[in-house]
């Protein structure tokens, strides 16, 4: 039977979120339902709420979840009821161009439920990532759920659902750091916060954080960071050279996204270094960079999408080094909120208040 549960949708752009009664189907072939035990407050919500992904209202937001699985359609084979599952906007499809040519962290063609939850009026609703998970309960596809270890908190674990692990895969799966490299993060929120994280457990041994902000400067430096750079006062490029021997970082991670933060990065890397883009743009942004630039400085310019990450094998992975105490997850929820709470997040967000707010349900 159709369950009836609370949830945060979206109305129309701008408009203050609102706490409704939404309706569960019951999972269909390939489907899950998973009850909700925690979600992280991302700023693509917001982005979903101000009309900047698209226009397809109300949305049902959140997506940086973990939750047990309660009910499975049939054919479902590779999570149980029962399972502690981190949700996930990358279920691949094994069967597109890219996972047939060995590449399912680039799938093109990813699932998410055939059913679509509704308001009590039968009102469709748009699960923001295909997840919708500020909710007691949310329908997916069941290939979006990850079994990891249940032993993790559920708070931390959420958040490699998306910004953690954008931000960690940006440093190890993307940018590909190494022992011995040297690396420098463009802002120091969420994202670029792990992406310090990253660097760190990846070796690299000259690690700079730039951020316009002294207090994520300072969580930067107890996440990894060795050097720090305040933008407002501070020539970006210049320090980062001079933290690096003159030559410029091996990889440089923009966790911002805006054309100036982007330029900042291709001039600080060294000679044939890589720069990694995981802040997103908007799309009126342009870069305008002589083209003998491009070619004369070598090296790599990337786009990363969720971190490249492979679900199945980053989530258990890096839950694992959070439980050894060698990946400090944990430092990422800077509150833990209700469900109601949600508007008064986003708020917080803005002014750069938190890392994450976390939505825990009881």
């Amino acid at each position: 039977m159709p369950q009836q549960v609370s949830g945060v949708i979206a109305r129309s752009v701008g408009a203050p979120v609102e706490l409704v009664t939404i309706v569960i189907p019951d999972p269909g072939p390939g489907e899950a339902v998973v009850r909700i035990q925690a979600c992280g407050v991302c700023h693509t919500d917001l982005h979903y709420r101000e009309g900047g992904i698209n226009d397809e209202f109300p949305f049902l937001l959140g997506h940086e979840a973990s939750g047990i699985v309660e009910a499975i359609g049939s054919g479902v084979s590779d999570v149980a009821v029962g399972d502690f599952v981190i949700l996930n906007w990358r279920a691949v499809c094994g069967q597109c161009r890219s996972c047939q040519k060995g590449r399912p962290q680039y799938c093109f063609n990813t699932h998410n439920a055939k059913q679509r939850m509704t308001l009590l009026d039968g009102t469709e609703l748009s699960p923001a990532l295909g997840i919708g998970a500020f909710a007691e309960k949310t329908l997916v596809a069941a290939a979006q759920c990850t079994k990891v270890d249940p032993t993790a908190s559920p708070a931390v674990a959420g958040l490699l659902g998306c910004g953690v692990m954008a931000g960690l895969g940006a440093a190890i799966n993307t940018g590909q750091i190494s022992r011995g490299d040297s690396a420098a993060v463009i802002g120091c929120g969420g994202v670029g916060a792990a992406a310090i994280a990253g660097a760190k457990l990846a070796g690299a041994t000259t690690i700079v954080a730039v951020d316009v902000d002294d207090r994520k400067l300072a969580t930067a430096k107890e996440l990894g960071a060795t050097h720090t750079v305040n933008a407002k006062t501070e020539d970006v490029v210049e320090m980062i050279r001079q933290y690096t021997g003159g030559n410029g970082a091996d990889v440089v991670i923009d966790a911002v996204g805006i054309p100036e933060t982007w330029q900042q990065a291709f001039y600080a890397r060294d000679l044939a270094g890589t720069v990694v883009l995981v802040g997103v743009p908007r799309p009126e942004h342009r870069i305008d960079i002589p083209l003998l630039d491009v070619f004369g400085r070598g090296g790599s310019l990337k786009s990363s999408w969720y971190g490249d990450c492979l679900p199945s094998r980053d989530f258990p992975m890096l839950i694992d080094l959070y439980l050894q105490g060698r990946l400090p997850l944990e430092r990422f929820v800077s509150e833990e909120i209700a469900l109601g709470d949600v508007e008064a997040a986003f708020e917080k967000m803005h002014h750069g208040d938190v890392l994450r707010s976390v939505v825990i349900f009881p």
